[in-house]
């Protein structure tokens, strides 16, 4: 399987790695800076650089366990040695929303013992995330959820990454703040993302060094998504 190097640093934009993999428009590399579709985090774009030629990345999956490359036009792309680079702009966007998805759902889960149903990060700036609670929340006190939430932001929690046993995690309370445990019984090893007095869960995507990263951003919208849940829409303000 690929060393899928994002998972140890976020902000690391480029690699030199090799193509095993050329199935038309399709590749496969022994490492990757690339972020593959997953947990509401969209792909990372980009290129690939063999020599003089540059050839650009559309697309990134993961499909029966490896991470593929889609790329807009392979010709003259051979197996050996290629330099991998992200557009960083694309991806730091998405790493602030998920930063901010993560400091929503662990707010919420210390207030109130709400599990996020779902989450989607946009290419837009957007992003959302539905929490169910127990109970009926009074509707007042989301007026004030925004408030809070930039006052945490603002109090710039650091944020780090462990990985454990499955069954070390599955013993630390809140560690799976989803309605539903996503994560496949073949993972034994969990990676962990920690915001410091905060949160931490699960969680494969990228994220900030510190709250304060996320910057500014609104609240769009707050909707009912059935019984005791709610669907919170945000934006950076860019």
């Amino acid at each position: 399987m690929e060393e899928e190097l994002f998972l140890e640093n976020s902000y690391e934009t480029s690699c030199e790695t090799f193509i095993e993999e050329i199935n038309e428009n399709k590749v496969i590399l022994n490492q990757t800076v690339f972020y593959p579709t997953g947990g509401g985090q969209p792909f990372d774009t980009g290129i690939l650089k063999q020599g003089i030629d540059e050839f650009k990345v559309i697309k990134v999956k993961r499909e029966q366990d490896k991470i593929v490359h889609y790329l807009e036009d392979a010709t003259n792309l051979s197996v050996g040695e290629v330099t991998a680079q992200i557009n960083w702009d694309r991806r730091y966007r998405f790493m602030r929303c998920h930063t901010l998805l993560h400091v929503i759902a662990g707010h919420l889960y210390n207030k109130f013992g709400a599990l996020a149903t779902s989450s989607e990060i946009y290419e837009d700036n957007r992003a959302r995330i539905d929490i169910q609670f127990e109970e009926g929340i009074p509707e007042t006190y989301f007026s004030s959820m925004e408030q809070e939430i930039h006052k945490i932001v603002e109090e710039n929690h650091m944020i780090s990454t462990r990985s454990l046993p499955r069954k070390e995690v599955e013993k630390i309370p809140g560690s799976i703040k989803t309605v539903i445990n996503l994560l496949p019984k073949s993972i034994q090893t969990i990676r962990l993302v920690d915001i410091s007095e905060l949160d931490e869960q699960a969680c494969g995507g990228t994220h900030v060094k510190s709250t304060n990263e996320i910057g500014a951003f609104s609240f769009t919208k707050i909707k009912n998504k059935g019984k005791n849940t709610k669907r919170i829409e945000m934006i950076l303000n860019d």
